[in-house]
């Protein structure tokens, strides 16, 4: 039988993908992470396990004192709004006996900034992020999106909104 040059390059890389590729139990959750990155490019969850979808979360109101319309409402700046956001996804998922770690994809919404001129703070809000994702008491990262929005339903003071999926392994 005569092999095609197509098939031959099909077939090496293959072959190559099957050997180089590491050993992973085929129930536990893959994370693919390019070296340095601070998101999982990709993340393989292997049948049977459990998925758990967190709605959309907002700070909470910090200051009630403060005008509703401003950042102070809801706990300041982007950074700050978001290692609230950030806290609140963890009370959630703990409500689910769950951590950070089985967080496998993320939303992350981010309105304009007053203080950026009306740009989303990605800087800000990967200052709270690199807080609680990929740390060495927390070293998982999800795949993620980060959208910046014309505006949040908490109102014109809110600058993040988080959704999430997590896993948890069959029993």
């Amino acid at each position: 039988m005569r092999v095609s040059p197509i098939s031959r390059s099909a077939a090496l890389s293959l072959a190559c993908s099957l050997i180089f590729a590491p050993a992973v139990h085929a129930d536990e959750v893959t994370r693919y992470v390019p070296e340095g990155a601070f998101i999982a490019q990709s993340v393989v969850v292997p049948a049977g396990y459990e998925t758990i979808y967190i709605s959309g979360l907002l700070p909470p109101v910090v200051d009630p004192k403060a005008p509703a319309s401003s950042t102070a409402y809801f706990g300041g700046n982007t950074e700050a709004q978001s290692d609230l956001v950030f806290k609140r996804l963890e009370a959630a998922l703990a409500v689910q006996k769950l951590g950070l770690g089985d967080v496998v994809m993320m939303r992350v919404y981010l309105a304009g900034d007053p203080a950026q001129n009306g740009a989303m703070d990605f800087a800000g809000m990967m200052a709270a992020y690199r807080r609680h994702f990929g740390t060495p008491t927390q070293p998982n990262k999800p795949a993620r999106a980060t959208i910046q929005v014309a505006g949040l339903v908490g109102g014109p003071g809110t600058l993040i909104e988080v959704e999430a999926q997590a896993v948890r392994r069959p029993k």
